[in-house]
């Protein structure tokens, strides 16, 4: 065969080929992207969305007593955040507004506001250490969920809040903020790796609200991530739609995991 009729045919291979490929802004994984690993996932559903009015939310999700930090990166990686030892994934029909956030640390630079919240808490005792589930740690985190989410309280048992902030699969810290006088303001949960520092939960008490506690609980993560060496900060998801997640993007820059498996810097105002 002559060589400019294989190049023709070449040619005309690949405009087939290229036809039943979607261009990689496009692409977009069904119903989620696929875990890095071989696992059986259970579906979850069937619940009013939590952050969207009118819609409905599926999860799938793994249990997992004990995970590789490695391994776990790479879960984030492909959308899973976790809740005690469950990792879950939102695998919603026709939806895909969760998207994780992460903040590249070596370029963060806080904004005036964020560095006013820094200086409202210049007061503030952090200590960082295993975490550890206590009598005031409960007790902080029912004024929270009832006062900041207006939660009943009492479906927030003990075992409940264990589970949920207490047991994890992975290597967790735990920052706990105290005002001059020892009185626990805040506490923040976070997971550990080589390659990432997640923000797991933060709660604090709710007429400490001034303060501005999320904020400057961010800054003292990233400050540690930064410490450490650790090259992205994970903020959970983030959805356009929702106005309490806005602050995640302040954070600047950032990075939001697309449907199609990369992350890509966020272009928002």
């Amino acid at each position: 065969m002559k060589d400019e009729e294989t190049s023709a045919l070449t040619e005309s291979a690949s405009a087939a080929i290229s036809s039943f490929i979607p261009h990689p802004s496009s692409f977009s994984f069904y119903p989620a992207i696929p875990p890095p690993l071989k696992v059986s996932l259970v579906t979850v559903g069937g619940q009013p969305c939590s952050y969207l009015p009118g819609r409905v939310s599926t999860s799938r999700a793994l249990w997992a007593d004990e995970m590789p930090p490695e391994v776990y990166h790479q879960f984030m990686d492909a959308g899973f955040r976790r809740s005690g030892r469950l990792l879950y994934q939102p695998a919603c029909a026709g939806c895909r507004e969760c998207r994780p956030l992460r903040v590249l640390v070596d370029q963060f630079r806080p904004s005036k506001s964020q560095r006013r919240a820094w200086k409202r808490n210049g007061d503030l005792v952090v200590a960082a250490g295993e975490p550890a589930p206590t009598d005031e740690k409960y007790d902080l985190y029912r004024r929270y969920v009832v006062g900041w989410h207006g939660r009943d309280a009492a479906e927030e048992d003990r075992q409940g809040f264990e589970s949920f902030l207490y047991e994890s699969p992975v290597r967790t810290v735990e920052f706990t903020y105290r005002d001059p006088s020892g009185r626990l303001l805040a506490v923040g949960i976070c997971d550990v790796c080589a390659g990432s520092f997640s923000s797991v939960y933060f709660y604090f008490d709710p007429a400490e609200a001034k303060r501005g506690l999320g904020t400057y609980g961010a800054l003292r993560e990233i400050e540690a991530a930064a410490r450490m060496g650790i090259p992205y900060y994970y903020l959970g998801y983030f959805i356009e739609g929702c106005g309490s997640m806005r602050y995640k993007a302040d954070f600047r820059p950032t990075e939001l995991l697309c449907p199609d498996g990369v992350w890509r810097p966020d272009e928002g105002p």
